[in-house]
């Protein structure tokens, strides 16, 4: 049986986004016949901004360059939010990705998206919608999660990012963490998505 490669990349300056996509393998690993591997951005901050950001350093995750991407079967994508929109560092990494452009390389491909919000009205529907156009130009399928998290989707008394979209989370002043039901949905997400890669690339 053919091995359906999803491929998670993210960036990721405080853990926030980079839990999620951890999270995110995870689900997209359950499924039989996926393998998932996860990927970093290039930062195109000097250390010593980051360090006066008070950001920890990156882990060990590689850094993909866009060349990589059309070896993968489907492509999650996860970032943090700047003013309702991805941020730069990922917005750079994008924008070099014109030579895939040119040959529509990754065109046909299943896409989704994933995101880190400072508080509950930052963005976590107008930064994936915003992001929605990296996607169009490459003729990536955006593959959103909809409301198939179930009850999920619904609560009411905790505080919850994600939406129809896609798996998201607040971070606040950077001390909160994603909780126990912000990560059972990009799980969801992860295996959700995951089946759909299989589908498409025809994988018995």
């Amino acid at each position: 049986m053919a091995t359906t490669k999803v491929y998670i990349v993210y960036y990721s300056m405080y853990g926030h986004v980079e839990k999620l996509a951890e999270e995110i393998k995870k689900g997209a690993a359950s499924v039989e016949g996926v393998e998932a591997k996860l990927w970093q951005v290039p930062e195109i901050l000097p250390e010593e901004v980051l360090g006066k950001m008070g950001a920890p350093p990156k882990s060990d995750v590689p850094i993909i360059t866009p060349n990589e991407l059309p070896e993968a079967d489907g492509l999650l994508f996860g970032f943090p939010t700047r003013f309702g929109l991805m941020a730069a560092q990922f917005k750079a990494f994008m924008d070099a990705t014109g030579g895939l452009w040119r040959t529509q390389a990754l065109a046909g491909k299943p896409a989704g998206l994933f995101y880190s919000t400072g508080s509950q009205g930052g963005g976590q529907e107008t930064t994936p919608l915003t992001s929605i156009t990296q996607l169009v130009h490459h003729g990536l399928i955006f593959v959103p999660i909809g409301y198939t998290f179930g009850a999920g989707m619904f609560e009411m008394e905790a505080v919850k990012g994600g939406s129809p979209y896609g798996a998201g989370t607040f971070a606040g002043d950077g001390s909160r963490q994603p909780t126990e039901l912000e990560l059972a949905q990009a799980f969801h997400q992860g295996k959700y998505f995951a089946g759909i890669a299989k589908k498409l690339k025809g994988s018995p």
